[in-house]
């Protein structure tokens, strides 16, 4: 998988560690950051309310530091248009060590 992601500090962290994204909500366009303390493999994906996966962020070996990715939800990493209709969706971020989760909103009537 090319790599989607770009790392923002090289500074080694402490521990795992994924931010909520911002904005939050979000229209068109929104930035997740996470952390990675050592070399592992790590995903992070997208899923809709009721858990079906709607894109696969991150899928690969990342190096200890800081990293952030965007999601677009006019078009995937492939430039197929998408319309995600308003409501919560589930970020995961999981590598073999570590899982964590968080909730956001999407809304198209803004």
């Amino acid at each position: 998988m090319l790599n989607h992601n770009s790392i923002v500090d090289e500074t080694t962290p402490l521990e795992f560690n994924i931010s909520q994204n911002y904005p939050n909500p979000f229209k068109e366009k929104t930035t997740i950051k996470y952390c990675v303390p050592y070399k592992t493999q790590v995903q992070l994906n997208v899923y809709d309310s009721d858990e079906r996966l709607i894109e696969v962020l991150v899928d690969e070996i990342n190096k200890p530091g800081t990293y952030e990715v965007n999601f677009n939800a006019l078009s995937d990493r492939a430039g197929q248009f998408r319309k995600l209709a308003d409501g919560y969706y589930y970020f995961r971020f999981k590598s073999p060590d570590y899982m964590s989760e968080k909730k956001w909103f999407c809304i198209n009537k803004l």
